[in-house]
């Protein structure tokens, strides 16, 4: 007989349908989801469940290679210690940042890992990991899921000026003792990372029998100032911006009741679209709160004083990044609210001397044709996945149900 999952938190089902593989011991079990009405039947195909899941402890396990390239790898407890280091390295975001780590955690149950990859006195590398428990399984994150954080995963440092061949054994050594030390220290049965784009090279977590999927953002360059940025955008972008000059509206940055209202906004439209959003006010309060000043900015547009739309940006200092809102007003109006978001968010980071905006995704065709006509930079970022082939299609059956309507 299938197993019916009927009405309970998403949340719970991977734990379900792995508790439910071994307890019935079968080759294959059908798992049947109900939301709203709506039954989607996935057939999960489990050869030896009670082998690959239970008593297999190889999951993450890896030869130890990192253990003679001098690499050693530690968990940092200190707060400064690791934002000294976060601000040091080129690839980090503002979700590295040692508060959002416990804010990340705090808001998904997870436990959070800063860990630090030293060769002799000098940090190589940052790698903050969040271990999840369901049930009798563990599993690791980065960033944690639920909380549409775009990136977080590894982040290197001191690396320039060194040969080629140092380079990349410091690199292998770092990736594998991180591996090493989560293996050893609560044991995953699955991991799910996202990086940046700047983060180059993926081999050694190839090497790792990872699967590695590129995604794309779109990265609007602001090197180029004001008026050539507004001439590079595309007809209607450009007269959105243009006629609505008299327009009565204002835009200006707001604190809490700005983040109320514009993650509100966001959960009203998601909702609509039968699309799950985890987003709180709480969450992007916290990171307001406790993140240096000027790191979360919220924005809205007002007409005759009522708030119609917004979008809460993020700047680490160079780039500004499109994190939440923008979305589709709920006020019938001719005003282009989102273009006239994009459009002062853009000019403000000019103002603060920041070269580029991240747009923040470019996987959804229809969102796309928004997002393009800023004459964006088409750049990667990348997902990587590792785990058994049970663990991994349950994952995948976990993201794809969440999504369901």
């Amino acid at each position: 007989m299938p197993i019916i999952i009927s009405r309970v938190q998403i949340d719970d089902i991977v734990l379900l349908a792995v508790q439910s593989c071994f307890w019935n011991g079968a080759n294959a079990v059908p798992v049947l989801i109900e939301r709203r009405a709506d039954i989607v039947f996935y057939y999960i195909s489990v050869i030896k469940i009670s082998r690959i899941l239970i008593k297999s402890d190889r999951v993450l396990e890896t030869e130890p290679l990192g253990s003679d390239m001098g690499v050693e790898i530690e968990r940092v407890e200190e707060d400064e210690t690791w934002n000294r280091l976060v601000e040091r390295s080129p690839q980090t975001c503002p979700f590295h940042r040692y508060e959002a780590l416990s804010i990340q955690a705090a808001h998904t149950g997870t436990v959070a890992h800063p860990l630090v990859g030293y060769v002799g006195e000098e940090a190589v590398g940052l790698f903050p990991l969040f271990e999840l428990s369901r049930g009798p399984v563990e599993f690791v994150f980065s960033p944690p899921p639920e909380l549409r954080v775009s990136y977080l995963g590894p982040a290197l440092l001191n690396g320039s000026g060194l040969k080629q061949r140092k380079r990349e054994r410091r690199q292998h050594g770092f990736v594998e003792g991180c591996f090493e030390w989560a293996r050893s220290s609560f044991n995953p049965r699955y991991g799910h990372l996202r990086l940046r784009g700047c983060y180059e090279d993926l081999r050694p977590f190839l090497w790792n029998d990872c699967e590695v999927s590129p995604s794309h953002t779109y990265l609007v360059d602001l090197s180029a100032g004001k008026e050539d940025l507004l001439l590079s955008f595309s007809r209607d972008a450009r007269s959105n911006v243009r006629d609505s000059q008299d327009a009565s509206y204002t835009i200006e940055q707001g604190g809490r009741t700005a983040i109320y209202d514009i993650i509100e906004q966001v959960a009203r439209r998601y909702e609509r679209q039968g699309i799950s959003y985890n987003v709180t006010p709480a969450f992007v309060t916290e990171l307001a709160t406790r993140l240096p000043e000027g790191v979360v900015r919220p924005y809205v547009l007002r007409l005759g004083g009522e708030f119609v739309g917004g979008l809460i940006a993020l700047d680490d200092g160079e780039t500004v990044y499109r994190w939440q809102g923008g979305v589709r007003t709920d006020t019938d109006t001719d005003v282009p609210v989102n273009d006239l978001l994009d459009w002062h968010v853009m000019t403000e980071a000019i103002d603060r001397d920041r070269t580029a905006y991240d747009l923040v995704g470019a996987n959804n065709p229809r969102i796309n044709r928004y997002k393009a006509k800023f004459n964006p930079d088409l750049v990667p970022f990348y997902s990587v996945e590792h785990g058994s082939p049970l663990t991994t299609t349950l994952a995948r059956v976990y993201r794809w149900a969440k999504e369901l309507p």
